[in-house]
């Protein structure tokens, strides 16, 4: 396939967004590449299938999310893709100014399309959504952990209603009772929704085989950009097959060898990762840096680097600046949340690139921010993404010679062991 034969194009607006619908891409036997930002015109990218665009864009000022999504929008176009996914969390985080609904208003708008579907249903881990009302597990998003997020707190399940309060234009729903009639239901809901004047239609999908019909019936409704979580790319591969676009045969998850020592830079706050380190926290070296203030970013580099000398070995090491709610709040009171945030990931960023001269070359990231950071502070343009280690979060290596492999990770997503099984797979 050369490079005008994209079949699926992705904006991501972060990059553990990115890499988790890269996987499901993959696992559907999709050849996947993720650039780390709008992808360059003269960079070859390989022959994918599909190009994955991570873009830092879902807490940044609406119309700047907006216009990176446009520009990323017109680079996906540019190499020919065929389908075009506005990809964001499976727990539609946003506020009431975006940037869900700006960014798919703007990319609606360049496309000349009247209409798009919205789906962060993915049920693999716990998402469904059902009468418009998203669920985490066995409760409505608004009683998650979700429900006190720093940035985006959650506080309405329902969906209409949180996305109307993103856009000037109506807001609609495709029922359950549609989607479980398949493929061809769907499509004749989409074009409904149309005439009716409905931009935005909040889509039901409690399983897989609900996505898959929400998949290709905005195929056959002939939908040019399709919003939502990582399932709802699940359809997309099955009817680039049944259209002959794609070769069955072929190995989408092969990663090269990437041998050195291993380091996890924890810096989501999640309840899930959090979790996480407190089960590896017996089993591999940690190095705290949560406990300590951010008012000197380069003592707090030097010092965790200086025990990363001695902690490098045959076990993966541990570096953490997750932190609760509560103490999350009070370095946002005392620095301001824009720039609490850019210290943390500034650091985490720094002491990567120390743990590469100190060769480390295998490294898990957790949370969306942090992990936007890290490629951007190791200055890694694109991935090829491999093989699955928990539902949404694949193993990846960098296009370089020689190349690093990275497991970027959403905060929420992972079972407490994640950590450990993460490296137990790729050894």
């Amino acid at each position: 396939m050369s490079a005008n034969e994209l079949l699926v194009g992705v904006i991501a607006d972060d990059f553990t967004g990115a890499s988790d619908i890269a996987n499901t891409l993959v696992r559907q036997g999709m050849r996947t590449v993720l650039t780390i930002g709008e992808p360059h015109a003269d960079r070859d990218y390989g022959s994918p299938d599909a190009l994955v665009v991570a873009l830092k864009t879902r807490s940044i000022e609406p119309a700047s999310a907006a216009a990176q999504s446009v520009a990323a929008l017109d680079a996906l176009r540019s190499r020919g893709a065929r389908w075009v996914i506005f990809k964001y969390c499976s727990t539609f985080d946003s506020t009431p100014a975006g940037n869900i609904g700006p960014v798919a208003d703007a990319l609606l708008e360049r496309l000349g399309a009247p209409f798009t579907i919205h789906c962060p249903a993915f049920p693999a881990n716990g998402r469904r959504l059902f009468g418009g009302y998203l669920f985490v597990g066995d409760v409505l998003l608004s009683e998650s952990g979700m429900r006190d997020h720093p940035i985006t707190p959650m506080r309405d399940a329902n969906l209409v209603r949180v996305l109307q309060a993103q856009t000037p234009h109506r807001v609609g729903r495709i029922d359950f009772d549609v989607v479980r009639n398949g493929r061809v239901a769907v499509a004749s809901a989409m074009r409904a929704s149309v005439d009716a004047g409905v931009r935005h239609a909040i889509a039901d999908a409690v399983s897989d085989n609900d996505l898959l019909a929400l998949g290709a019936g905005a195929v056959d409704a002939e939908l040019p950009l399709i919003c939502g979580g990582s399932g709802i790319a699940l359809g997309l591969p099955a009817i680039a097959r049944e259209q002959g676009l794609l070769d069955a045969n072929a190995s989408a998850d092969a990663l090269p060898d990437t041998p050195g020592a291993a380091a996890i830079l924890a810096g989501s706050c999640s309840t899930a990762t959090r979790a996480q380190i407190a089960f590896a926290h017996d089993a591999l070296p940690v190095f705290d840096l949560s406990a300590g203030s951010f008012d000197e970013p380069r003592e707090r580099v030097a010092e965790a680097l200086a025990w990363a000398d001695g902690a490098l070995g045959d076990r993966p090491i541990l570096i953490v600046a997750s932190d609760s709610p509560e103490r999350v709040s009070e370095n946002q009171r005392r620095y301001g949340a824009a720039d609490a945030a850019t210290r943390v990931e500034g650091v985490l960023a720094a002491i990567a690139r120390g743990l590469r001269e100190r060769g480390v070359r295998r490294f898990v990231v957790a949370g969306g921010e942090t992990s936007g950071a890290v490629v951007e502070g190791l200055s890694v343009d694109a991935l090829q993404i491999g093989p699955q280690i928990d539902p949404g979060v694949p193993w990846t290596a960098t296009l370089d010679d020689p190349p690093l492999a990275l497991a970027l990770k959403s905060g929420n997503f992972g079972g407490d062991d994640f950590f450990i099984r993460a490296f137990a797979s790729h050894s």
